[in-house]
């Protein structure tokens, strides 16, 4: 008779338990590890975060429409150009040819918000790989899915979200081009390089820095003396004409926009919003880290190890890097870039004195796990990919099956908030309707401001351009000749500061207006949204 017979029951199943765990364990590091499996592992994951956060999503923001941001987005893909006022071309390109395949509904949006993000961990990896051996590059992009820009702050695709995308494609551009030094990974790096700006002039701030280290590496003379740096700067320039072009057509228009809206007159105002922004992206990241941190202290060996060396990363010889899974000279380019990112935009925003907003960190701190796991002191064991993992899956499924209540309970904590739940989709519906009601044609145009005019864009079956009154940086989808042509709906905001100034724009361009009074109001869950009333302008098509 064995010996394991005369054990209890509960420790025969332990023991019948502890092989398929370490199995699982094993498969999980070696479909990490393996060259040939690992990508179809992280788009696998990538995919499976995706669905999971899409859905999330759908359930969270049940009772809201979607953010002006998206809605704006949709708006400028329903006429490709080569710049809207306030932003490069390439957040509407994308958002348009998404909803050539999906309807226009808040899920797809989220759907897009998702994909997008997912996009982004693929070619985080690839950017990892260069760095780092295989296991520590997807315990990389698990870091990367539990960082809340990910999933929660990712809720919203705009050009924001969108360079999580084009950001890693201009790093990893960049490792390619900083190893291969050929005229190809040039041509690569300006393509990538004007990909990103084509996103948002923001993306400056990474192109600034990937130059910078280029110039502060210790193998720069090597770089620099190849023709890869030089192609990528001609083929950036010259991928940029049409939209330069553009630029000059438009009186720098989008320029104007940033000057007018993100410019302070007072350093203390400014200073104060530096001070904001740091703690929130600090407060972000700090999420990502403290699980990876969980994760790994499951074993705590590695960290005992990193205290005992805090100057490993000076002290440890470039061949001992090596033999840990790190490329050291990559791994410099990472850490370099990942500093002036950190440091140089608020010491900017606070020398030039700029509005600086708290999202314009969502595009610089993807490379951060990347920069911590490539420490070579840090030993990453096997159980520590399973463990990353196990933490992602039950976060993520805490958090979909907790969905509807969160959605339930932020409004009922704030059933006035205009803004999330001012009904906005309702009223689109309703000015359609009127519309058909008057004049049996297509709504053509709506005019607005931002918030009020891209919703009614995105929600009416019509999809009307939308016209902003009074702002220099338009997007260029109509005009108010062609407003007054086709004829148009100007809806004024009661709740809005600037209700006065929208009143006096309707009253001077639709002199032969019909005015009406709309009132829309949301419930969700048994909980009333706040009921906002809408000045209404229907002005008829032009004779």
């Amino acid at each position: 008779m064995s010996t394991a017979s005369f054990l209890p029951a509960s420790s025969r199943a332990r023991r019948r338990r502890r092989p398929s765990f370490r199995r699982l364990t094993a498969w999980l590091a070696g479909w990490a590890s393996s060259r040939k499996n690992a990508p179809w592992l992280v788009i696998g994951f990538a995919t499976l975060h995706a669905w999971f956060w899409t859905f999330i999503l759908i359930n969270l923001k049940a009772a809201q429409d979607v953010h002006m941001d998206v809605a704006e987005a949709f708006a400028w893909g329903q006429k490709f150009q080569l710049g809207y006022g306030k932003h490069p071309p390439l957040a509407g390109w994308v958002a348009g040819l998404w909803f050539k395949l999906f309807p226009v509904t808040d899920w797809a949006t989220y759907a897009l918000a998702m994909a997008t993000l997912s996009c982004g961990l693929v070619v985080c990896w690839l950017i990892a790989v260069r760095v780092v051996d295989y296991r520590r590059a997807f315990f990389v992009v698990v870091m990367l899915a539990l960082y809340p820009i990910f999933n929660f702050k990712g809720f919203k695709y705009n050009p924001d979200l969108l360079q999580l995308v084009t950001l890693p494609l201009v790093v990893l551009a960049y490792l390619n081009a900083f190893e291969k030094r050929s005229v190809r990974s040039g041509l690569w790096l300006g393509l990538a390089g004007a990909l990103a700006l084509m996103t948002k002039y923001w993306v400056l701030t990474m192109i600034g820095a990937v130059g910078l280290a280029a110039l502060i590496h210790p193998d720069r003379l090597l770089f620099l003396r190849s023709p890869a740096p030089w192609v990528a700067i001609v083929t950036l320039l010259v991928a940029m004409i049409p939209h330069l072009i553009w630029l000059k057509e438009v009186d720098f228009v989008p320029l104007t926009y940033a000057g007018d809206v993100y410019g302070l007159s007072s350093r203390t105002q400014s200073a104060g919003l530096v001070l904001g922004y740091i703690d929130h992206n600090l407060a972000l990241l700090a999420v990502s880290v403290a699980l990876a941190v969980l994760a790994l202290a499951l074993r705590p060996r590695w960290w005992v190890t990193l205290l005992r060396q805090p100057l490993a990363l000076l002290t440890q010889p470039w061949s001992r890097g090596l033999n840990a899974g790190v490329n050291l000279s990559q791994a410099l380019n990472i850490w370099i870039i990942q500093i002036v990112v950190a440091i140089g935009p608020p010491l900017g925003g606070l020398f030039f004195t700029i509005y600086m907003k708290t999202d314009w960190g969502i595009s610089l701190f993807f490379l951060t796990p990347l920069a911590l796991v490539a420490i070579p002191a840090l030993r990453l064991q096997k159980i520590a990919l399973f463990n990353i993992v196990a933490i992602w899956f039950v976060a993520t499924m805490a958090v979909l099956f907790a969905s509807p209540r969160i959605a339930a309970y932020e409004m009922k904590l704030n059933p006035n908030g205009a803004s999330a739940y001012g009904a906005r989709s309702q009223l689109a519906r309703q000015l359609t309707q009127e519309w058909h009601t008057r004049f049996n044609t297509r709504w053509a145009v709506v005019a607005g401001t931002t918030e009020i005019g891209e919703p009614m864009t995105f929600y009416s079956p019509d999809h009307p351009a939308p016209f902003t009154p009074g702002e220099v940086w338009s997007s260029g989808l109509t005009s108010l000749e062609e407003a007054r042509r086709l004829g148009f709906i100007g809806v004024c905001d009661t709740t809005d500061t600037r209700l006065p100034v929208c009143e006096a724009w309707m009253a001077a361009n639709g002199k032969d207006a019909e005015q009406v009074a709309i009132t829309t109001q949301r419930f969700f869950a048994g909980h009333p949204g706040p009921a906002i009333t809408w000045k209404v302008y229907i002005v008829p098509p032009g004779k």
